[in-house]
């Protein structure tokens, strides 16, 4: 089965990236996997503190991810597979793709403006070296107006 791997988090261009997998699955009778990444912050708490921040972070990451993984349910009728890591973002998609054969497209949200995010800019200038395709999808894609690329 072809599994299209959208990487969220809170933006409106993550949703689009979201969206625009779901069509995709659905016209291919595909999956899709959302990959939720927490960032591990580089400031040091008292241990106690410290871990209570990051799981946190992870639990905001891990509601936000089921809550889209409702809505795209809602809307395609595809429930995703949801996983949340914690770390480095472009070392965990690294890994994942190196570690899932299924995966047959990267799908990223690309954020308004001059700088696209730090995982569009690393995976595009890393994409000839990629196991799959790589999809960048505008922060204002609308799916209505692309029926043409089902």
């Amino acid at each position: 089965m072809r599994t299209f791997l959208v990487v969220i988090d809170e933006s409106e261009e993550a949703r689009s990236a979201l969206r625009f997998a779901a069509r995709r699955a659905v016209s291919v009778e595909g999956a899709v996997q959302i990959l939720a990444v927490v960032r591990q912050e580089n400031f040091n708490a008292f241990g106690g503190v410290q871990a209570t921040i990051e799981q946190e972070a992870k639990d905001r990451a891990e509601m936000l991810a089921h809550g889209v993984a409702g809505n795209l349910l809602a809307e395609s009728g595809i429930m995703p597979a949801i996983e949340v890591k914690s770390g480095n973002g472009q070392k965990i998609v690294t890994e994942f793709l190196n570690n899932h054969s299924e995966v047959a497209a990267l799908v990223l949200g690309a954020a308004k403006g001059n700088n696209p995010g730090p995982l569009v800019t690393y995976f595009s200038a890393h994409a000839g070296n990629l196991p799959c395709p790589l999809y960048i999808i505008p922060h204002n894609y609308d799916e209505k107006d692309s029926d043409h690329l089902a």
